[in-house]
């Protein structure tokens, strides 16, 4: 069992930067590919940004690409997204996500492969 808590985020204005964290509980967090996702008001949560468990590329939505950066520390158990000249689009809950998928073809999109949720953290961004 993997637990996920987010942290960071808060209200800020267009053009600023947020690092959201996410701290996963259990030994195994290597094992784990770990995304990000949002959900906006009115909207259907959606893919943000993906590493996998071996750490060695990253994932974005055509969106965020030069904006957000999303990182992992195997020792400290986090991943962290690097949010950079936000806009006043980006403001939605920010979800962390972890899928068991040491080992094997893994797809970082589609929210069914993930194994284990956080439960959110609200960004706004005003203009």
């Amino acid at each position: 069992q993997v637990q996920l808590v987010e942290s960071g985020g808060g209200l800020v204005q267009a053009g600023s930067s947020l690092r959201l964290r996410c701290a996963a509980s259990g030994p195994t967090f290597t094992n784990y590919s770990m995304g990000w996702f949002r959900q906006a008001p009115g909207k259907e949560r959606e893919f943000v940004a993906a590493i996998p468990w071996s750490g060695d590329t990253t994932y974005y939505v055509d969106s965020v690409k030069g904006r957000f950066y999303i990182s992992r520390d195997n020792a400290k158990n986090t991943v962290t997204l690097r949010m950079t000249n936000l806009k006043p689009e980006d403001t939605a809950v920010y979800y962390c996500a972890a899928d068991l998928a040491y080992g094997r073809t893994w797809s970082p999109v589609p929210q069914i492969e993930y194994d284990y949720w956080g439960q959110g953290t609200q960004v706004t961004v005003s203009s």
